[in-house]
């Protein structure tokens, strides 16, 4: 899925200004060059001539910044360096800890999209890519993912 689709989602999905968006990534890596106006371009649409595209660099750190908006920083663990690709099956992992899903909680927010995913299929997309059962997560599936758990959050 497009990166800049995916930031468009959670930021309506939580409701986030643009500046908070800007905090939320400066939480993981506070010297990383990002601010409002960069912010503005990611969510401007394909056609606008001032549009950018989200990298990975930036969306990384956004979802780890998530993950310690939502949950809190955990002291006890040193931080981890951010992926250097983005896939969708990194979005959905790092979505699932950020909203602490479980695996009930998952099927539930595929359920309320009107996508229903089975048990053997929700655990291949959170296995590691070499594992023979791992299954790529399609842009589809995100995108159900990302509309159910909206749904889930915002209510109906």
């Amino acid at each position: 899925m497009i990166t800049n689709d995916v930031l468009r989602s959670i930021r309506y999905m939580l409701d986030l200004s643009d500046q908070r968006v800007v905090e939320i990534v400066h939480l993981v890596d506070p010297a990383f060059a990002l601010d409002k106006a960069d912010v503005q371009a990611f969510l401007r649409r394909e056609d606008d001539p001032e549009y950018a595209d989200c990298s990975d660099a930036v969306l990384a750190r956004f979802l780890d910044g998530l993950v310690i908006y939502c949950r809190g920083r955990d002291e006890s663990r040193p931080p981890r360096p951010p992926e250097t690709r983005v896939t969708n099956n990194v979005v959905l992992k790092k979505l699932r800890v950020a909203f602490e899903l479980k695996d009930v909680d998952m099927h539930a927010v595929f359920e309320s999209a009107g996508w229903p995913v089975s048990k053997p299929e929700l655990t291949a997309l959170f296995r590691q890519p070499g594992h023979p059962n791992y299954r790529p997560c399609g842009d589809q599936l995100l995108r159900n993912f990302l509309k159910g758990l909206t749904l889930r959050v915002r209510g109906a």
